[in-house]
């Protein structure tokens, strides 16, 4: 079992959908919650979310260039269906051309939703996901699993 504080997180964490009361006192939780063993897409999904909470999320076109740009970024994530081929084409050539790893996810909505940009009902579904086409991370924040999983897939890719 895992301890999780109060006192870090408010009275709800989006992730898990976990109420925690308002007490100063440590919560238990299952380690069950974290799988040990991870994929590629849940290590993305994991990371994302975790740079969001860091603050180290850079998301569309003009946030992710100016991230690529400054060599900034540690990996780029872009959606398949993006409706703009210019787009596309401004994107992985900035990748290309800083050596930064690209991932292509096939919905930018998927992509929206685990950057945040959706609103969670009760029972803790996405509702109202806003697509987004790029985003960019620049810190990982506190997701050191998820980034030893990408670390590995974009060692295996070169």
């Amino acid at each position: 079992m895992m301890t999780w504080t109060a006192r870090k997180r408010g009275c709800l964490d989006r992730l898990g959908g976990l109420v925690v009361s308002d007490r100063r006192d440590e919560v238990k939780i299952p380690s069950a919650a974290a799988p040990a063993v991870m994929d590629v897409q849940a290590a993305l999904k994991a990371v994302l979310r975790s740079a969001s909470f860091a603050d180290g999320l850079a998301k569309g076109l003009h946030e992710a260039a100016k991230a690529l740009d400054k060599r900034e970024a540690h990996f780029c994530v872009l959606a398949e269906n993006c409706d703009e081929p210019m787009y596309v084409k401004l994107v992985e050539a900035l990748c290309n051309e800083h050596n930064i790893p690209l991932i292509k996810v096939a919905d930018k909505k998927i992509i929206g939703e685990w950057c945040g940009l959706c609103k969670y009902d009760k029972e803790g579904k996405a509702r109202k996901v806003v697509g987004c086409s790029c985003a960019v991370v620049k810190d990982y924040g506190n997701e050191e699993l998820g980034k030893q999983v990408l670390q590995q897939y974009f060692d295996s890719k070169k």
